[in-house]
């Protein structure tokens, strides 16, 4: 937390420094995020779904399994504690149903972790192809714009003036028709002058909201 306030505070600085500058420096800053720009995509509401689909068909499937064999293991080794007391049955084989016991106690202890880890890795697959597009598009902006410095929106303050919105350079490389209201007002627009003219249309506001989805 710490560490986050200082780099949140030396770029407030650098910001405020680089306004006061003489602007014939011509120092280029823009403001991306590639995680966000793939999460605002039409196409990414699809991913939820799948990975919705996930959890409950594959995640919520080997939960159940853990639990059922938890609960075997935990009934044959309760049986069989009296039995090795005995020597009725093997200490060998009494001890392999205890380290079996054991490792699925340790799974169901860590699940949230387990699940929430392959939660992710199943969402980074699916949305692969999102991040490319939004790559290529990006690469494709960096290209004819040249800058100095990206910065991600968490960094900046709302209303600074120096900064480019590269977010929506590249939602209309992407050809989408429109941004989320907090994504349209990080910054200037880098292609205000064509937009003015006519010969290039910026996003508009999503009026409706912007659906809430989950982080790549």
């Amino acid at each position: 937390m710490k560490i986050k306030f200082l780099a949140i505070l030396i770029v407030s600085i650098f910001l405020f420094t680089v306004e006061t500058v003489n602007a014939q420096q011509q120092l280029k800053i823009g403001i991306f995020d590639i995680d966000l720009m793939v999460r605002v995509l039409p196409e990414y509401a699809s991913v939820d779904s799948l990975v919705q689909l996930y959890d409950q068909d594959s995640l919520g499937v080997q939960y159940d399994n853990f639990v059922s064999q938890y609960k075997k293991l935990d009934s044959t080794y309760k049986a069989d504690s009296a039995g090795a007391a005995e020597g009725k049955i093997s200490k060998a084989s009494w001890d392999s149903t205890s380290k079996q016991r054991q490792q699925v106690v340790s799974y169901l202890l860590n699940w949230q972790q387990i699940a929430q880890y392959n939660e992710q890795a199943k969402r980074q697959r699916l949305a692969q192809p999102l991040y490319q597009k939004v790559t290529d598009a990006y690469k494709k902006v960096l290209d004819t714009k040249k800058y100095n410095l990206i910065l991600r929106p968490q960094y900046i303050e709302l209303g600074t003036s120096v900064v480019d919105n590269l977010f929506v350079a590249v939602a209309r490389e992407l050809k989408l028709t429109s941004l989320p209201p907090e994504l349209l007002q990080l910054g200037n627009d880098p292609d205000a002058s064509k937009t003015n003219s006519g010969t290039n249309t910026a996003p508009k506001t999503n009026q409706g909201g912007t659906q809430q989805n989950k982080k790549p």
